[in-house]
């Protein structure tokens, strides 16, 4: 459903579904029941300002009836954020699409504490791209190429590609070998000596994780579960290295599906969980950001036949991980 309001300053008016009935006679006394408690005479200047409108951008007023508008459209007040220490680039730019490099601790859309501080909104703002809308999402802590749409005309044809798995992605992440037979979490790996040797045999061909996955009841973590597979990861060892203390590995990983967190929980579940994870193989207490460590995990390239050209294209990251093994 189009927004009649347009962006502003990157960031897209908020819908809000106004309910068929109830003990509210206006628009307005609904929106004070439900945010009067935060903010009741931000919520007045709105509705004598024209800020708060119905589908086809009219404006109300205090008086209009609760049962004038199913949706309606309003700015939100934006808190005040610190920018993140992190820079996003462009990898590539034409009239339908645009390539960034996203960094790592950027999440990919607006959501939660992060609105101004994210790549959608920072490129908006930063290339005056209003109509900018991403095209599939990294993690916050995880860096790398992202897709980006430019124009809305020719967008569904690209929008398709994801839908129909014709977009060819390729990650990279690193993940600690402890040779004392402990993984980088402390829990005792069934293995034996978790060293490079070891890995250069377990990884000796690829490996293909497949399994069902599904978001836990927090809808922080991700879990495997019983019952038919619908994510599957192929995983190739890429070269080993590092002091003989603590050796690391550098994995290749194509992704046939896109679920959630799920190359962190396929690399956690080969007994390698990704170096700096923070949730997987097991949940840390929440800790600012140490923007020393990121994730070890990157999106490298994405490659796609283009729906408009009709020619092979494939986009490559410039960032590397830090812990990478030489």
């Amino acid at each position: 459903m189009k927004s009649p309001l347009p962006v502003r300053d990157g960031v897209n008016a908020t819908r809000l579904r106004l309910p068929a009935e109830g003990p509210w006679e206006t628009a307005l006394d609904y929106m004070l029941h439900r945010w009067g408690h935060i903010d009741p005479e931000g919520i007045l200047e709105r509705f004598d300002g024209g800020e708060i409108v119905g589908m086809d951008g009219s404006p109300l007023h205090r008086g209009t009836p609760l049962e004038e508008h199913t949706f309606i459209w309003y700015y939100r007040t934006l808190p005040a954020e610190e920018r993140l220490p992190v820079e996003i680039s462009v990898l590539h730019r034409d009239e339908h699409v645009l390539v960034a490099d996203k960094p790592h601790f950027l999440p990919t859309t607006p959501g939660g504490t992060y609105i101004q501080e994210s790549a959608l909104v920072r490129l908006r703002n930063q290339l005056g791209l209003p109509d900018l809308i991403p095209m599939h999402r990294l993690d916050r802590m995880t860096a790398g190429v992202l897709l980006f749409s430019v124009n809305p005309e020719t967008r569904g044809k690209y929008q398709v590609l994801f839908e129909r798995r014709a977009v060819r992605k390729e990650y990279e992440c690193v993940s600690a070998l402890d040779p004392s037979g402990l993984d980088p979490s402390g829990l005792a790996l069934s293995g034996g000596a978790h060293d490079a040797a070891w890995a250069a045999e377990r990884f000796a061909a690829p490996a293909v994780v497949r399994n069902r996955m599904v978001k836990s009841r927090d809808y922080l973590l991700a879990s495997v579960v019983d019952g038919e597979p619908n994510a599957e990861t192929r995983v190739t060892l890429e070269r080993v290295g590092g002091p003989d203390e603590s050796p690391r590995a550098l994995f290749r990983l194509e992704p046939h599906t896109g679920k959630t967190h799920q190359l962190r929980v396929h690399m956690a579940g080969l007994g390698v969980g990704i170096m700096h994870d923070p949730f997987y193989p097991v949940l840390l207490d929440k800790a600012p950001d140490d923007y020393t460590r990121p994730l070890q995990l990157l999106a490298r390239g994405i490659s796609f036949r283009d729906p408009i050209s009709g020619h092979d294209v494939e986009f490559r990251s410039r960032l590397a991980l830090q812990e990478a093994p030489a």
